[in-house]
């Protein structure tokens, strides 16, 4: 990531501030493949759209040359999933399947795991889900209760997760659970690659009030046997592998709030720009203006924030990109949801129409709040890590 435009400064400043012509290349490509897609008309939009971006490389960018990939980083695809947002077409598993599933793979995988799933995610033609909540552990990986025993040269996977995305579409899920290993016997995170499909493996649809098009799961493991080679990585390595795929996750849920901050911003200025009450548009009035300008803000810092995090995760900066990350996410979640707050008053009744596509927004506007960990165990994270403030919990 270089900057070179006019004033751009050099090195890691300048990457920050200024994108590089192929970055800015990118954005431009990425926002006209999803310009004036139809998102009344339900999963179908996201289907079509989800293909057309693999085949033209954008799910892999992250992901190694070797393997099908661009050879990016996690910049790149926080980018793509931006834009994408930032046209009212997010497509979450962006999250999830190139980002958290292909990073781990790629960092972790062996290489017959690495030449069986990358190409696939690579491309879309493959998707991966990832469970890691469980309805009793919430945000406490350290509570986990999924297990994995050994049974000979298998592993015999037992427990549950919860709020799961797109297990119905995924060909595998990557599994967090627990395995015996080092330290006396302790119990310690590990991650397996479960195929749709496998025998002891079930889902079940949790209804969800929410217009993403990704649905949610509760998952299933009654002794669920997996060959040694679904282990990815070794069974007492589970943390670092765990959170290089759960900091570019934290980026990339910043990357689909800012997005929709700017989609529902964009919404907003042009509805105040033509729309005219007493001969004057009503953006021309403060009480109108003030709270967009305010918002816009709002989304530079967090966009700022969350290059910054993506650029540090980039160069395996792994302890100062969780920090940034975690900033990121909180930043961006913030201000998407005060933009499309913001952005339904400004349009009025107009807001809730279905014209607009505004309303559908507001709840949506709060996944960024709660998931992939929620404002509070954010502001935990920055007062225990940042600040030097002693552990609540």
């Amino acid at each position: 990531m270089t900057g070179d435009g006019a004033g751009g400064g050099s090195g890691a400043a300048g990457a920050l501030f200024v994108e590089s012509s192929e970055h800015r290349a990118l954005r431009a490509a990425v926002a006209r493949l999803a310009r004036g897609r139809d998102r009344t008309a339900g999963r179908p939009w996201a289907e079509e759209l989800w293909a057309e971006a693999g085949k033209l490389g954008y799910l892999g960018v992250n992901l190694p040359e070797e393997f099908g990939g661009g050879g990016g980083g996690i910049t790149e695809l926080a980018l793509v999933l931006e834009e994408l947002s930032g046209a009212g077409c997010p497509l979450l598993m962006l999250a999830v399947s190139p980002a958290i599933c292909g990073t781990i793979i790629s960092r972790f995988g062996t290489a017959g795991q690495k030449r069986q799933w990358l190409p696939g995610l690579a491309d879309g033609t493959v998707r991966m889900a990832f469970g890691i909540t469980e309805p009793d552990a919430g945000s406490n990986s350290h509570r986990i209760t999924t297990t994995a025993r050994r049974d000979g040269s298998d592993w015999l996977l037992t427990g549950r997760k919860v709020f799961v995305s797109g297990v119905d579409a995924a060909d595998a899920t990557l599994v967090v659970g627990r395995a015996t290993g080092g330290d006396g016997g302790r119990l310690k995170p590990c991650l397996f690659i479960v195929p749709r499909g496998t025998p002891g493996f079930e889902y079940r649809e949790v209804p969800m009030e929410l217009s993403a098009f990704e649905k949610q799961f509760q998952l299933f493991f009654d002794d669920v046997r997996l060959p040694a080679e679904a282990l990815v990585g070794g069974e007492v390595a589970g943390l670092p592998q765990l959170f290089a795929g759960l900091n570019p996750e934290r980026i990339m849920m910043a990357a689909f709030a800012v997005g929709m901050g700017r989609h529902a911003l964009d919404t907003a200025v042009e509805y105040a720009r033509t729309r005219q009450v007493w001969s004057v548009p009503i953006g021309a009035h403060q009480a109108v203006a003030h709270p967009l300008a305010r918002i816009r803000i709002e989304l530079d810092m967090a966009q700022l924030m969350m290059r910054k995090a993506a650029y540090l995760y980039d160069l395996r900066c792994d302890e100062a990109a969780a920090e940034a990350a975690n900033m990121a996410k909180y930043a961006a979640a913030e201000a998407a949801a005060r933009s499309v707050d913001q952005a339904v008053q400004t349009l009025g009744g107009n807001g809730l129409t279905a014209e607009y596509g505004l309303a559908s927004l507001l709840a949506l506007s709060r996944v960024a709040r709660i998931a992939p960990v929620s404002r509070e165990m954010v502001l935990n994270f920055v007062a225990q890590h940042s600040l030097g403030l002693p552990k609540s919990y």
